[in-house]
């Protein structure tokens, strides 16, 4: 079996060193969507806003930056661990949560310890959780769990894990809002560090059973936290605390997302779907947690 669950659990931490400056940061907000227009910013490229997340001078870190900061993304490093050996085209990302300790700075030096908590057994697949914890000089950073799906790796008789799922609240949204994705998206986004040709090559995108590429994961999870910051948290991204999603299906370079907010204390609840596709489901169990 492509993964020894032991051996993967039981492994000492793995640290990664993470350097980062403005270009990454700028390089990511434009590959998530920043400076384009939106409903709310039909001028996005030139308002005073957005150009937090664009120009040097002026320029804040939105926290879902931690996934790519440094080139440490979390999948490539739960794919890396001891006992895990699996093809690149059965994979997919199941999940994500990013809890921030502080403000991420623009530039910085930190140290990532990664370990794989648990792999989860949901009988065709598997699901490999990684906790990768950041700190500087200073004291955490942030910390990131991801859940990785493998399919074709369940079975082997362990535990299937936690299966609840959260539900909409039963009113109607407080807003909703769209954002429509280039159709270069995923070209730009894997510069900031996820190679994976699933987003880029036709080819390879159809062995993994996809007529055409498709859009990172976590290219839609960082254009929803952006769009949640700008919409219901005055723009301020130090507001954010946590933000947790679980990938419900795919999105393709070109479509629009349509993402619905709903106003709790302490928490935005969020669903995004595809409507040009009968409103397929992309993110679902999403809460972005705030002060």
């Amino acid at each position: 079996m492509p993964i020894d669950v032991t051996k993967a659990t039981a492994a000492e931490p793995r640290t990664t060193e993470l350097a980062w400056d403005h270009k990454d940061v700028q390089l990511y907000h434009l590959g998530i969507g920043a400076g384009a227009a939106t409903p709310e910013k039909p001028r996005a490229a030139t308002d005073p806003d957005e150009l937090r997340y664009t120009l040097e001078s002026a320029l804040h870190v939105l926290p879902s930056f931690a996934t790519v900061a440094g080139g440490g993304m979390a999948l490539a490093g739960g794919l890396s661990a001891p006992g895990i050996d699996v093809d690149l085209a059965a994979v997919l990302h199941g999940g994500q949560t990013v809890t921030v300790h502080r403000p991420l700075p623009v530039r910085g030096r930190a140290t990532q310890t990664s370990t794989v908590p648990a792999v989860y057994d949901k009988g065709k697949a598997a699901v490999i959780v990684l906790r990768s914890e950041v700190a500087d000089d200073d004291g955490p950073l942030w910390t990131c769990d991801t859940q990785i799906f493998v399919r074709g790796e369940g079975g082997f008789g362990g535990d299937r894990g936690p299966s609840a799922r959260l539900e909409l609240p039963d009113r109607a949204p407080d807003l909703t809002t769209e954002r429509q994705v280039r159709a270069d998206q995923a070209l730009l986004y894997r510069l900031s560090g996820d190679w994976n040709p699933l987003h880029a090559d036709p080819e390879f995108a159809g062995l993994a059973g996809f007529d055409r590429p498709i859009l990172h994961g976590l290219c839609t999870y960082g254009i929803t936290l952006k769009a949640v910051v700008d919409t219901l948290l005055d723009g301020d991204v130090s507001r954010v605390r946590s933000y947790t999603t679980r990938f419900a299906g795919v999105v393709f370079p070109g479509e629009v997302l349509r993402i619905r907010l709903w106003r709790e204390p302490g928490r935005i609840q969020v669903s995004v779907t595809a409507p040009e596709r009968d409103e397929a489901a992309v993110l679902a169990d999403t809460v972005v947690e705030h002060g």
